[in-house]
């Protein structure tokens, strides 16, 4: 009795974070919701074995990146007994989340959970004929009746989706609490301080302030936090990440493993691989792997009316609902030094941005909008980036990583040319 985990089209809405990445690999409260699953349902039967349905273009990568897991095999196991949990990618990870999907195996009883016009979960009893294909949430809902398993609208079964990129940071701040206190009680970190805990080869410069009395501060094995740094709970720095002297991280900010920060950070996640390693400050963002801010890099989180957010997602005005809404960054996108990011704006994967950026920024494109200048970002500029990013981490550039920015640049085609920007091809520069 597996576990599928499946990405409907409704991971198109939160473009540009899942572009080069599946749903369940966003960090959220700082946990991925693969490695949630597997922490706090990993002893039930169901979990021993964990199947996906991702796009296209990710299928070559996700089995390299998770070797674990196996792409979902639809004539695999007995389809008369064998009941199958089906779990969205987009389901926020959270310990509440958990909870649900663990009472929902528990009471046995096929049925699906809704969530908004989604199917949230399910249990089944067979793993059934949809594998080939990307699922509309109104397919994945109708091929559920088409079983004859019940809707379950029980409170106890209730799950969230991410159903936008703002959605990561809302969700990050209400669940990281219990999220890092479900991670200390695997026993891998010791308290150092009150408040502070630490893994093996954690190294902290002098005068380091740490103030947890809205959370805990977890650091990951072979951290190293320079002299002079504020760390404010709850936060999660993630293993071999460094923070250079005089950094603030505070009011929840979730680190993802081999990073360098400096500056002030608050309310906000950073995947592995990214540097924010200059002053400025970024608040209430996302940005996702192998991304670089220049120095002086700064975002807004708060308009000057104070006033709720309404953010823009493909020509098309969204409530946020929330007050406080910074900038939500693709896989390989930078920023050159005193870059200024207006309230809620996204910018896509491998773009350069310079200047003020006033408006969303499409994905591969020199972005200079205030200096007048809007230029498509070759795929061949990329790769030859990526290959040095690459390199300065000792981590190899796979043909899977090349032909995923290939992808990504096709994928965003339309985006680019529909941006309202005269764009124009940028000479070939490596």
């Amino acid at each position: 009795m597996p576990i599928v985990l499946f990405e409907d089209r409704g991971v198109d809405h939160l473009h540009p974070v899942a572009l080069g990445r599946p749903a369940f690999a966003l960090t959220c409260g700082g946990y991925r919701l693969i490695d949630l699953i597997r922490s706090t349902l990993g002893d039930l039967p169901i979990a021993r074995e964990i199947e996906y349905i991702v796009r296209p273009h990710l299928r070559t990568l996700v089995p390299l990146d998770f070797p674990e897991l196996r792409p979902l095999d639809a004539n695999a196991g007995d389809p008369a007994v064998d009941n199958t949990l089906w779990i969205s990618a987009r389901t926020v990870a959270s310990l509440d989340n958990m909870q649900a999907l663990r009472a929902l195996v528990l009471q046995g009883q096929p049925g699906y959970v809704q969530y908004a016009d989604s199917v949230a979960a399910a249990l089944v009893p067979i793993r059934g004929p949809i594998a080939t294909a990307q699922l509309a949430p109104a397919t994945v809902a109708t091929y559920f009746n088409s079983l004859g398993v019940p809707q379950i609208v029980e409170p106890q079964y209730a799950l969230s989706l991410l159903e936008y990129p703002h959605d990561l940071v809302r969700h990050h701040q209400s669940c990281i609490r219990d999220n890092l206190a479900h991670r200390l009680k695997s026993g891998a970190y010791r308290q150092l301080s009150d408040g502070l805990f630490v893994a093996d080869d954690v190294k902290i410069g002098e005068h380091v302030v740490v103030d947890s009395r809205r959370g805990p501060v977890v650091l990951d094995r072979g951290v190293q936090i320079g002299p002079f740094c504020l760390l404010a709970g709850p936060a999660y720095v993630g293993h071999d990440s460094r923070l250079i002297e005089h950094a603030a991280i505070k009011d929840g900010v979730s680190l993802g493993h081999t990073c360098k920060i400096g500056g002030e950070i608050e309310a906000s996640i950073i995947e592995a691989y990214s540097n924010k390693q200059h002053h400025g400050f970024l608040g209430h963002s996302y940005l996702g792997s192998w991304i670089n801010l220049g120095a002086g890099t700064s975002n807004s989180d708060l308009k000057n009316t104070y006033g709720q957010v309404n953010m823009e997602y493909r020509g098309r005005k969204t409530p946020t609902g929330m007050q406080f809404v910074g900038c939500f960054m693709g896989d390989y996108a930078k920023t050159a030094i005193n870059t200024g990011i207006f309230t809620g704006k996204t910018i896509g994967a491998c773009s350069m941005v310079y200047g003020f950026v006033t408006t969303n920024v499409p994905s591969f494109v020199n972005y200079a909008r205030s200096f007048g200048q809007v230029t498509e970002a070759p795929v061949e500029v990329m790769i030859a980036t990526q290959a040095r990013m690459f390199a300065r981490r000792n981590a190899e550039q796979r043909s899977c990583d090349i032909q995923l920015l290939r992808d990504m640049f096709t994928l965003t085609y339309e985006e680019r040319h529909q941006a309202g920007e005269q764009l124009l091809p940028e000479p070939l520069s490596l």
